[in-house]
């Protein structure tokens, strides 16, 4: 013990030299540039108050979901804490430790305003600036001037209320990553699948994890899997985006099996998505988050978030049409639109289609239109061959069968996205709803037109579905761009309860190789100029 104990101070004793050895190498580099800036954390040699505050606060960057690595924290508390005994030996080293917490600080605020890597790498589009001006040191130096270093620093994060619900639900993961629950594996099911009634060796660790993650009162009876256990595994697949039948199968063990290390990185990725996902950039807005199936219209008043609607929908199939993240502004609706069938969807789907069966043709209500715009009803292999060839399109007359229903939502954009209702409704009753070629099919069509027509009271609700039924294309211009967002998020707060939803397209997994691809530590200093002879 004796041994181990030495060897211990051993090291504590070479890396604080070494330390300071770095800070006098970054002194000597900076050279006159670094010793005429006045010093921020130190007075008379010493560390002040505010120094051993911000040390604290990089300490603590796990609580953002952010890493304290990243900011060297670990090594500037114990450099501050030789200070703080009088025990650096000159002002060039005082100057260069007080540089390198300026810079940890600068970075940390940095990543915690603006995220840590640009949304692009991870095929996200918004259309805002991506690092909007932010003067940390400025920062800095206001909050300290103020008094409130503390608090004016976590004013930097996100305010929104989903960032705070999810900064909570770290930290109540964070506390179960050593809970024994999940320190022995489920056994494996009897069967393909427990129901109740039944018994099974892993009721008891079974009981465990729910209890721990909320889902089951504690101290629950267990004789077979019945009665509360099977209420508590029902909570627990509505909370994880599972068929909630209260049937233990193979999609719900895997979801079990999720260790609280897995879902704190979850949660993590998603702390780094709202800190450049625009949630807050109009007044009014229509967000659709792709994992969850989920569209949410909401007024922005205050900073705070006001939902009016919510409804499913479809979005598109995760093996190869995804629908696309990013924002733009909603300036017509159509009532029973035309679909002009992409020519993607033409060359693969319905063009075969029509050659299988002519009379599909008819029956979907299809026409061909020529390049000077006249329209075509007729059917022939000449026609078919046209859009093949890219001369000719297919477009699809308003009625019934017509596959954007009888509304459709239009804000432009280059991947010719949009919202539409559909004329298969029952695909909302599932709950995986990845469908569509990449544009999302909403569930209530006459609510959300009554949302986005908000300031245009003559639109009443049988106004809307007079023009939805009436059969005959009718664009109308918004008096007012309506933002909307396709974001996506894998981990959701409602009324206190955690959701997690799966990593639909692997955007999550993107995210996370690039934070870890992130280069780790402060950047380097800028040197100074050196002037021509």
């Amino acid at each position: 013990v004796a041994s181990r104990r030495w060897a211990c101070g051993w090291w504590v004793t070479m890396l604080s030299k070494w330390f300071r050895s770095f800070l006098l190498l970054v002194a000597c580099a900076a050279g006159p540039a670094l010793a005429d800036e006045a010093q921020i954390w130190f007075n008379a040699g010493r560390p002040t108050a505010e120094a051993r505050q911000a040390v604290d606060i990089l300490l603590s960057a796990a609580h953002e979901g952010l890493s304290p690595g990243d900011y060297q924290a670990a090594m500037l508390d114990s450099q501050l804490s030789v200070a703080q005994q009088g025990a650096m030996q000159s002002d060039a080293e005082v100057g260069a430790l007080d540089a390198t917490l300026t810079s940890a600080l600068q970075r940390y605020l940095t990543d915690l305003h603006n995220g840590r890597i640009d949304p692009r790498q991870i095929h996200a589009d918004f259309d805002v600036p991506l690092h909007a001006p932010f003067d940390a040191k400025a920062f800095l130096l206001d909050a300290m001037a103020a008094g409130r270093l503390p608090e004016a620093l976590r004013e930097v994060a996100p305010r929104l209320p989903m960032y705070r619900e999810l900064r909570q639900a770290l930290a109540r993961y964070r506390a179960l990553v050593n809970h024994p629950a999940w320190q022995t594996p489920l056994p494996p099911l009897p069967r393909r699948k427990l129901e109740a009634g039944q018994t099974y060796a892993g009721l008891m660790l079974l009981a465990q994890r729910l209890e721990a993650l909320g889902d089951l009162p504690v101290g629950t009876s267990l004789e077979r899997f019945d009665g509360m256990l099977v209420t508590g595994l029902r909570a627990f697949q509505e909370r994880h985006g599972l068929v909630t039948d209260g049937v233990l199968g193979r999609a719900t063990l895997q979801q079990l099996n999720v260790t609280p290390a897995e879902r704190v990185r979850q949660i993590e990725l998603s702390l780094e998505r709202l800190r450049w996902t625009p949630l807050l950039n109009a007044p009014r807005m229509i967000v659709v988050n792709v994992p969850e199936f989920v569209l949410r219209a909401y007024e922005v008043q205050d900073e705070q978030v006001k939902v009016q609607l919510t409804m499913r929908v479809i979005v598109g199939k995760a093996l190869d049409t995804h629908t696309p993240l990013f924002d733009a502004d909603m300036r017509f609706i159509e009532f029973s639109p035309y679909w002009n069938v992409p020519p993607s969807i033409a060359r693969e789907e319905t063009v075969p289609k029509i050659r299988r069966d002519p009379a599909y043709f008819r029956e979907q209500g299809f026409e061909f239109v020529t390049p000077s715009g006249q329209v075509v009803t007729t059917l022939a292999a000449a026609h078919l061959d046209a859009v093949l060839q890219g001369g000719w399109r297919i477009r699809q007359r308003p009625g019934p069968k017509n596959a954007l229903g009888d509304i459709k939502f239009v804000f432009p954009n280059h991947d010719n996205i949009y919202l539409h209702h559909t004329p298969a409704p029952q695909l909302f009753e599932r709950e995986r709803r990845d469908y569509s070629h990449g544009c999302i099919r909403v569930q209530e069509p006459v609510g959300l037109a009554r949302f986005v027509l908000q300031d245009q009271p003559d639109w009443t609700v049988e106004r809307i579905q007079e023009a939805m039924e009436k059969g005959e294309s009718r664009t109308l211009r918004l008096k007012q761009p309506l933002r909307v967002l396709i974001a996506y998020s894998t981990v959701v707060v409602k009324g206190g309860r955690v959701f997690f939803y799966p990593d639909l397209y692997g955007h999550d997994a993107m995210l996370d190789q690039a934070l870890r691809e992130r280069p780790t530590g402060l950047p380097p200093r800028d040197q100074p100029k050196m002037e021509a002879e």
